[in-house]
């Protein structure tokens, strides 16, 4: 009896196996005819001249146990702690920031262009970088949105902070995975605790706040040409760009855009960037 290619050899001498298995008890016994054959049994062909048993072929000794396929998706797990630290020392040329990957947070009241001016700066630089509203994410509450307009509660400060917190993980996210971001609220000066303190836990101490500040006239102007829930009244557009005010003397990069259109403060955005890059401000 042949046996398949690649099977294991049986023992000698095992009951049931051998050369004979199969075979009836008499085909062992010379004289006694078998069920097929009426002569002694004829011993099995020997191998073609060539021909090799094959064995079956052990584990490899440096065998490791089976591993979960790789993500694919191009996540790069977020590392301990906030990915953007605070620059060394500064270099003898400060790097380009439009080349650079920067985590940008840019402040101003309602009407100051921030998201105007965070959108076209992040789609006209030369790395990849991505653009995160706070007041998109926060819209995405749809029912049970807690809408400021109708009065400040603590259901819109806590989905003022769930936003923050989530434009804050998706920045980290971005960053670990290399693509820079520019986030844009309306920090308050005299609430550092829910406003920068809050942006430097969710994002990192090397995120760089600018703040976009133009005349009162300016942002009524743009205000008035909102609508919806993006758009106040004049008394609480006028009283947000009062509190803005505080950021003089803070020690924050200012960016007076009132007679500047959104390419232009872009510009300026990154001679800021490129200053705030060699010397970080305190904050």
């Amino acid at each position: 009896m042949q046996h398949a290619v690649g099977s294991p050899l049986p023992p000698p001498h095992q009951p049931g196996h051998g050369p004979g298995a199969g075979w009836s008890p008499a085909a062992h016994h010379p004289g006694h005819p078998g069920p097929h054959q009426g002569s002694a049994p004829v011993p099995p062909p020997p191998p073609a001249p060539g021909f090799t048993p094959q064995r079956p072929v052990p584990p490899a000794p440096h065998h490791n146990p089976a591993r979960p396929v790789p993500d694919t998706t191009g996540h790069v797990p977020l590392p301990p702690g906030g990915p953007v630290t605070m620059p060394g020392t500064a270099p003898a040329s400060a790097p380009d920031p439009a080349t650079t990957t920067l985590a940008v947070l840019l402040i101003g009241p309602a009407g100051a262009g921030k998201t105007s001016v965070a959108k076209y700066w992040a789609e006209h630089r030369r790395v990849p970088t991505a653009h995160i509203s706070l007041d998109d994410v926060r819209e995405w509450v749809r029912s049970g949105f807690a809408d400021p307009q109708s009065g400040w509660n603590d259901n819109s400060e806590a989905q003022y902070r769930l936003a923050r917190r989530t434009c804050g993980f998706a920045a980290r996210n971005f960053l670990a995975n290399g693509i820079s971001c520019i986030l844009d609220d309306a920090v308050f000066p005299d609430r550092p605790v829910v406003g920068l303190g809050g942006w430097k836990r969710h994002v990192g101490p090397g995120l760089l706040p600018v703040v976009l500040l133009p005349g009162l006239e300016i942002v009524l102007e743009r205000n008035a040409e909102r609508s919806g829930n993006r758009r106040l009244t004049d008394e609480e557009v006028a009283r947000i760009h009062g509190r803005m005010a505080g950021w003089y003397g803070s020690g924050l990069p200012i960016i007076d855009n009132s007679q500047l259109d959104v390419p232009q403060t872009a510009r300026v955005l990154d001679d800021v960037l490129a200053r705030s890059i060699a010397s970080p401000p305190s904050w």
